[in-house]
């Protein structure tokens, strides 16, 4: 089993930060979760700074784009990371049209301000049901971001690297977890990643939207508490 000392780094992603994982840094003492990005526009950038900071082994758990981030901390440092977490994310490379969303969203947040931006882009992240309850601290979290944050990183998911020939290479246990109802990172892509991996274990939290961590946090924090008692 992993040791108990060893960290686990919680990484955030796009105008996120370390109060998405509330509930696992609660409950696992091994938890230390991230700050959020602020105007870095390159995951790669992020991925070093990640690897400057941390200790020289850990486990790693990245939601969304935090995710990316970690699977670029996994490509250039692979013997650091005792094995790895990817919630709530894709692996995919740039769709046709993603760019012109993203920009839209950013011209929104130029012309009316980050309170129009977010009011656009969260609530269909959360599931319905579970928006009453965190909706508003939500928006606050990324309201707080800014928009020069929200600029810079959707030029660094935007230029992102390639990770297609990455995924078969890794060696480490890999979890892929999303949410049953994640319309961004639905299960079907979350199966297809594990699928990449070899020996990579699956999990589909049921009534869960793309903010998993936090639309349910007992089972989530569950779910991580089983993963770092698997044997490596």
């Amino acid at each position: 089993m992993m040791p108990e000392t060893l960290p686990l780094l919680l990484v955030p992603g796009l105008i996120c930060d370390s109060r998405v994982f509330a509930a696992p840094c609660a409950a696992l003492p091994q938890a230390v979760a991230l700050p959020g990005w602020g105007v870095m526009d390159s995951l790669g950038a992020m991925a070093d700074r990640l690897l400057a900071d941390a200790p020289a082994r850990f486990a790693l758990l990245g939601h969304s784009m935090g995710a990316r981030v970690a699977l670029e901390v996994a490509r250039r440092a692979p013997e650091r990371v005792e094995r790895l977490a990817l919630v709530s994310t894709g692996t995919h490379p740039v769709a046709p049209g993603e760019a012109d969303k993203r920009y839209a969203l950013r011209d929104k947040g130029r012309e009316q301000g980050m309170e129009a931006l977010v009011a656009d882009w969260l609530p269909p992240m959360i599931a319905p049901d579970n928006r009453p309850g965190l909706l508003a601290p939500l928006t606050a979290m990324c309201m707080e971001q800014g928009l020069a944050a929200f600029e810079a990183q959707i030029e660094a998911l935007l230029s992102r690297p390639a990770l297609e020939d990455l995924l078969p290479t890794l060696s480490m246990p890999v979890l892929s977890c999303t949410g049953s109802l994640d319309g961004w990172s639905p299960p079907e892509q979350a199966a297809a990643i594990a699928d990449a991996i070899p020996g990579a274990v699956l999990e589909i939290v049921a009534d869960a939207g793309h903010f998993l961590p936090l639309e349910r946090p007992q089972a989530f924090t569950d779910i991580i508490a089983r993963w770092l008692g698997q044997p490596a």
